[in-house]
């Protein structure tokens, strides 16, 4: 399989604008997650898609690839597949790398794209949680899988809910997982998902991916044991300081 790496990287951020030139160890964070990608053994290659000139100028300072996209896109999704259109080459599948997450693990991308054999429509990572706060907080993504480890739902919520045991007790008698948000599209499968409009169960819990489960894609599931570290404030950084 030819595997493309995406990394969205926009400019404009609520909490952080311009974090992706946030400097990490003298390294704008862009150059940090586009470091790590490029290590992956099973990337054909790798893209910054940005819609700024600012931080088009830090890629082109150390020598890497990226894309001019629209400012408009709603998600790092829509932001990967218009990069696909302006290729002049041709890939079976695309990678959504984080562009917050300056020390992503080359092996969880390897991981991913193990996934993707040409069948596989959609694939993604879950965690096994191991504190029962990630379970209870809405901002932690949770994760439910079948038997052919496929997603059946993703949700803010805790799920499954454990009626008949206390919350405290819920991690000794049943296993959570929560969702790392890195995605792999098969090329055609995501021209046909972002032409898809906001479903009710997107708009509910605010998530995109919800969209494609109630379409009726399927979504691969691979369980990775390395924790991911995102930079959403300031303060995230502080929490970094450790890895470099």
């Amino acid at each position: 399989m030819k595997i493309l790496g995406v990394i969205p990287a926009r400019y404009a951020s609520t909490r952080f604008p311009a974090k992706a030139l946030a400097d990490i160890g003298g390294k704008p964070m862009v150059q940090r997650v586009y470091e790590q990608a490029s290590k992956s053994n099973l990337l054909s290659k790798v893209v910054i898609a940005t819609d700024h000139d600012a931080i088009a100028e830090a890629v082109s300072g150390f020598n890497g690839n990226y894309s001019m996209t629209s400012p408009d896109h709603q998600s790092g999704t829509d932001r990967c597949q218009e990069v696909v259109e302006k290729e002049t080459e041709s890939f079976d599948y695309v990678i959504n790398i984080q562009g917050d997450e300056p020390f992503i693990d080359p092996s969880q991308i390897d991981l991913l794209a193990g996934l993707l054999d040409g069948d596989t429509e959609l694939g993604t990572l879950v965690k096994k949680i191991d504190h029962i706060d990630e379970v209870l907080d809405s901002n932690v993504v949770k994760c439910v899988f079948n038997a052919h480890s496929e997603a059946m739902y993703f949700s803010r919520s805790a799920i499954p809910h454990l009626r008949n045991q206390p919350k405290e007790e819920w991690l000794k008698h049943h296993d959570f997982y929560k969702h790392i948000g890195i995605y792999g599209y098969r090329i055609d499968v995501l021209n046909s998902i972002t032409k898809l409009p906001v479903s009710g169960f997107e708009k509910a819990e605010s998530l995109e991916q919800l969209r494609w489960l109630e379409n009726g894609y399927k979504i691969k599931v691979a369980i990775t044991d390395i924790q991911s570290y995102g930079v959403d404030t300031p303060a995230d950084l502080e929490k970094l300081k450790d890895f470099y």
